[in-house]
């Protein structure tokens, strides 16, 4: 991914935010009836479900942003002690930007959150964008792209992306399905998550060219290579 390919990828990510912010803050009527028909069809499934209900439950806490922070750090750690010190600024900068923006986007847009008759879990704050999503999808991406510099085969880059999507995905069907947020919600964190990554990553990349160092392809070498 280089830079021109990363300020794509933000251009892109921040098309469906713009408009599911939009969206949302003028109350649009078919997105809301969206919203509210996925939200109320996986609530009856898991009221129907207890067992299922209660996995997912704990899997939404295994995998919430706190998490993703905590492991984020900790690898940053390990690259700063390594001599990797700008590595591991960028991971530390990047996770923390995208928790202070979805706080940030949430106190602007105040949604509220799915209220379901008898709810088989509760969560605190605003809806939009969903902070656990984004989180995973901020999370999961920095992991992948430090670690990308270790990974020699194609194969294993490849299912190391795979892995990171199915784990955001996850993330997100948990928190529609536990119906603490609307489905709009989950497709803003995500959207959001990869914006704040992939800018990140442009203007670390076009740093690194402004030092004299040579271009490097982030998303199969990772932000730097040199770092391994």
């Amino acid at each position: 991914m280089r830079l021109t390919v990363a300020t794509a990828a933000v251009a892109l990510f921040s098309v469906p935010f713009i408009l599911l912010l939009v969206f949302v803050m003028s109350s649009f009527a078919p997105l809301n009836d969206f919203d509210e028909s996925v939200a109320h069809r996986l609530h009856a499934y898991a009221l129907a479900n207890p067992g299922y209900a209660r996995f997912l439950n704990v899997a939404t806490e295994v995998f919430g942003p706190n998490v993703w922070r905590a492991l984020v750090v900790m690898a940053a750690a390990w690259f700063w002690f390594r001599g990797a010190r700008r590595l591991a600024v960028w991971a530390v900068v990047t996770i923390t930007v995208s928790g202070l923006l979805n706080l940030a986007v949430k106190e602007i847009v105040d949604r509220a959150r799915p209220a379901l008759p008898d709810p088989v879990s509760w969560a605190p704050g605003a809806s939009f964008p969903s902070g656990h999503t984004m989180g995973a999808a901020t999370g999961t991406c920095v992991l992948v792209l430090l670690l990308l510099p270790y990974l020699r085969s194609w194969s294993s880059r490849l299912a190391s992306w795979a892995v990171a999507a199915v784990l955001t995905v996850f993330v997100a069907y948990s928190r529609v399905a536990l119906g603490v947020h609307w489905f709009s919600d989950v497709v803003a964190g995500i959207a959001l998550g990869v914006v704040v990554v992939a800018g990140i990553v442009a203007g670390f990349e076009s740093w690194r060219r402004s030092e004299g160092r040579r271009p490097v392809e982030p998303h199969k070498e990772g932000v730097e290579p040199e770092a391994s």
